[in-house]
């Protein structure tokens, strides 16, 4: 393993074990559900937008799976707020672009900054809809709550 990988491979376990965003968002404007049943991975997110717009204030997600679903959504959760619904869907969609990359090319760090560490895991297809979940979830809270407006 090549200092690259093991580094990418660290920010995954880090953020394994130290999952910012983990909890319950009581006020959020909409949440959604996920879960893949090749796994068992199974994850809720909620998201808040600022009053007025489309930007994102807050993110929370609750569930339990593997370290790759878990650091998934704790990026998610550092990378999400802040953001428009616009930018945001936009960096799903890179994302996964690169999930679907099965490791060919080189992700555009800039772009995905974090997200990178998940490109190894790109290379194991039973592993992408770990990584993805998170996503798939907010994509779909970020959509709701906006057509709520």
């Amino acid at each position: 393993m090549n200092a690259l990988d093991s580094l990418y491979q660290q920010v995954i376990l880090d953020h394994a074990k130290a999952r910012h965003g983990d909890g319950a968002m009581p006020d959020a404007d909409a949440s959604h559900f996920e879960r893949n049943p090749t796994c068992g991975d199974e994850i809720t997110v909620s998201l808040r937008l600022d009053p007025g717009t489309d930007r994102i204030a807050g993110l929370a997600w609750q569930g339990d799976g593997c370290s790759i679903s878990m650091a998934s959504a704790s990026v998610l959760t550092d990378m999400a707020v802040g953001r428009t619904v616009p930018e945001f869907l936009a960096l799903t969609e890179e994302f996964r672009t690169m999930m679907r990359s099965r490791g060919v090319g080189e992700p555009d760090e800039d772009v995905l900054e974090d997200l990178v560490a998940f490109h190894g895991v790109s290379k194991f297809v039973m592993r992408v809809k770990c990584g993805m979940l998170a996503w798939v979830a907010a994509e779909a809270a970020a959509r709701e709550a906006t057509a709520s407006r």
